[in-house]
């Protein structure tokens, strides 16, 4: 029988083990000289990673472990990689955004040091959904003063709304809460990303 996501949610946790969960521990991975840049006594950063459906958020985890991403179906639950790597250990939650699963999003607020929220750069149709969901998010008190990445992704696309435009459309010149960047990217050619991986784990290991 096919569990649903809303039966497994109460037992995300505890169960992360026995489901749909693709857990994957790294030896190599872009990160690591990133890693080792972190305070000695900082053993672990939880970093949530969401978005809209389709912006490209699992492409751009499976870019960063150096997976294939020729063939990337839809996030129905989520998924976690993380790299442990001489005593560290960052953990990124990626969590599918279908609308359906969105009210499900606060249920992995808990205890995330970085929020990273990708956007389809192309995809201008969707940009203010994209914008009113991100919203919502740095309203809540869980996720509150902790540092905002936002890749404004598929940047390849010859489509793509720049970067600066992105951020001037969403008015992300008034969030004064939390240190943020909007960092341009592309998940297919993996241009961006590991700027911004490094801009947030420098500022996490700042802030504890």
């Amino acid at each position: 029988k096919c569990i649903g996501f809303e039966d497994l949610v109460p037992c995300a946790f505890a169960c992360v083990s026995v489901w749909i969960v693709n857990q994957t521990f790294i030896d190599k991975m872009g990160l690591l000289s990133i890693l080792k840049k972190m305070k000695k006594d900082e053993q672990e950063a939880r970093i949530l990673m969401l978005g809209l459906d389709n912006a490209g958020k699992t492409t751009i985890l499976k870019k960063l472990s150096e997976e294939d991403i020729s063939h990337i179906m839809p996030t129905q639950g989520f998924n976690i990689k993380s790299l442990v790597h001489d005593g560290f250990k960052l953990n990124v939650w990626d969590i599918g955004g279908q609308k359906t699963i969105r009210p499900y999003w606060s249920n992995y607020f808990e205890s995330s040091n970085a929020l990273v929220y990708v956007i389809d750069s192309s995809d201008r149709r969707r940009l203010e959904e994209s914008g009113s969901e991100l919203r919502e998010l740095l309203a809540e008190d869980k996720l509150g003063g902790i540092p905002l990445l936002i890749f404004a992704n598929k940047q390849d696309l010859l489509q793509a709304t720049p970067a600066d435009e992105i951020s001037d459309a969403l008015n992300l010149a008034a969030v004064s809460d939390r240190t943020w960047t909007i960092q341009a990217c592309s998940a297919k050619d993996g241009t961006g990303l590991q700027e911004g991986m490094e801009w947030m784990v420098n500022i996490i290991g700042t802030k504890k």
